[in-house]
Formats: C-alpha cells, sequence, structure tokens
C-alpha cells in the first residue's frame, strides 16, 4: 500500500531518485561531441530565432522598455527558461512507466520516483540555461540585488505543479497511449497563451486578472521582475502556485496510487 509520504517526501528513495536523473542526464548526451552544451546551445539557439522572426521581421517591441535588441532577447529568454523546463518534463510525462517495461514487473519497485528523476533532470537543464541569462542579464548592464535571492523560490513555486501533473500524466498514459501524441500539440499552443513572447501587462485589463490561472505565467513574470526590473516578485502569486501545485500533486499521487495495481496487466 502507498503512502502519502512515498510521493511528496521520499526520504527513503534520495539516492534512487538522484541515480536516476543523473542517468537522465548523463544518457541524453553520452557520444556527442558538445556533451552538456547542448543545454545551453539548444536554448540559445531558439532565442535567436525566435528574437529574429518576432523582433525584425513582425517587429515587435517590449513594452515600457528600450528598443535593443538585448532587452527583447532577455525577456523572451526568462520565458523560454521556464517553459521549456514545463515541456521537456510533461512532455515526457506520459511516457515514464511505459518506458520501463522492466521496472514495473517489480512490486517492490518504487515507480513513483521515476516523475522525480525526470522533473530533476529537466530543471537540471533550466538551472543551465538560467546560469546562461544571468551572465548575459550581467553583460547588460543589470545588477545583482537583494531580489536574487528569490531565484530559488521562484522554481521551487512551480516545482510541485509540474511533479503533480507527472503523476497524474504517466499514470494515465499508461492506459491511454493517445496521451504520448497529446502533449507536444498542446505544449505548442500553450507556447503562445504564455507569456513568453509579451509581458503579461500587454493583456487586455480585462483578461490580465486570469493571467496566474496559467501556472507557467506567475514564475516568468517573477524571473523578469527580480532580474531585469529588480524588485521582488509578487509573493501572493508564488504562494498560490505553490499552494496549488501542493493540492494538485496529492490528486496525482492518488491517481497513480489507485492505477499502480494495474500498470503490470496493460504493459
Amino acid at each position: 500500500m502507498l503512502r502519502l509520504s512515498d510521493f511528496l517526501w521520499p526520504t527513503a528513495h534520495v539516492t534512487l531518485i538522484w541515480q536516476f536523473a543523473r542517468r537522465e542526464v548523463l544518457g541524453k548526451y553520452r557520444g556527442s561531441m558538445l556533451g552538456l552544451g547542448w543545454s545551453l546551445l539548444t536554448p540559445l539557439a531558439m532565442l535567436a530565432v525566435y528574437t529574429l522572426v518576432f523582433r525584425h521581421i513582425f517587429k515587435a517591441r517590449w513594452p515600457g522598455m528600450d528598443e535593443g535588441n538585448l532587452t527583447f532577447a532577455l525577456n523572451l529568454f526568462a520565458g523560454l527558461i521556464v517553459f521549456n523546463w514545463a515541456a521537456e518534463f510533461i512532455n515526457r510525462a506520459p511516457r515514464l512507466i511505459v518506458s520501463q517495461p522492466n521496472l514495473v514487473t517489480k512490486v517492490v519497485f518504487p515507480l513513483q520516483v521515476l516523475s522525480w528523476s525526470a522533473l530533476l533532470a529537466s530543471l537540471f537543464h533550466a538551472l543551465l540555461a538560467t546560469v546562461a541569462w544571468l551572465a548575459i542579464s550581467l553583460l547588460a548592464g543589470h545588477r545583482v540585488g537583494l531580489p536574487w535571492l528569490a531565484l530559488p523560490l521562484i522554481f521551487l513555486a512551480l516545482f510541485p505543479v509540474l511533479l503533480g501533473l507527472g503523476w497524474l500524466l504517466s499514470s494515465l498514459g499508461v492506459f491511454f497511449r493517445d496521451l504520448a501524441e497529446l502533449t507536444g500539440p498542446v505544449m505548442g499552443m500553450l507556447l503562445f497563451l504564455t507569456p513568453v513572447f509579451f509581458p503579461g501587462s500587454a493583456l487586455p485589463l480585462a483578461l490580465q486578472p486570469w493571467l496566474p490561472v496559467n501556472p507557467l505565467s506567475t514564475p516568468i513574470e517573477a524571473l523578469r521582475a527580480v532580474v531585469l526590473l529588480g524588485v521582488w516578485p509578487n509573493w501572493a502569486h508564488l504562494g498560490w502556485l505553490f499552494v496549488a501545485g501542493v493540492v494538485l500533486s496529492l490528486a496525482g499521487s492518488w491517481v497513480f496510487a489507485r492505477t499502480r495495481g494495474g500498470f503490470a496487466d496493460v504493459i
């Protein structure tokens, strides 16, 4: 019988989670010449393309800031960091269990740790991109300030949301294989419904109160506030995001625990 602590506070499986996360990170780049360098090169290449398209072809401007390419790119990069973290994990989540059939047959193996390790592996890539973003921000003239201390809390606020989605999607993905084909298109649409290419303030006033409903909008706006504007994030929004994430984690863990017994029969 799975206990709630096995999901939310897996102290007994810390070593196992770390080993799986480490294997995922190293295995992804094993044999490649650049290795972990791809974790930086890929988002930077995306940033260059998006900046070219939106800044120079669509003539987009970032409201309230200067017209420089670097300013536009830094604001865009903040959105890509959060979105890419979420997209990398969510696109993998429906296949986490079905891709490990040998582990499913082992009744004693804690399958719930697969979401933990996959989320930590994707977080590692997000943190590498964040380091690059911070370095470019410093070169652009932004100064280190006390609000930078809030950076870990910004990622922490989104963590339980993604973890809950991981348990939910991975368990449902065992029984509904089409779910794995839906996450890509859904995340592609969400990219343009999230304040990645625009600030939340650009939305019509009637829609701005609904912005926090998108769980990715709060950490994106918080990153921009802390580093690019030098102000503290909206603590109320971050707090509500974390609380909502805990509730989602509870729901996801419940679904996972209830369906765990049927995994072996389907796989």
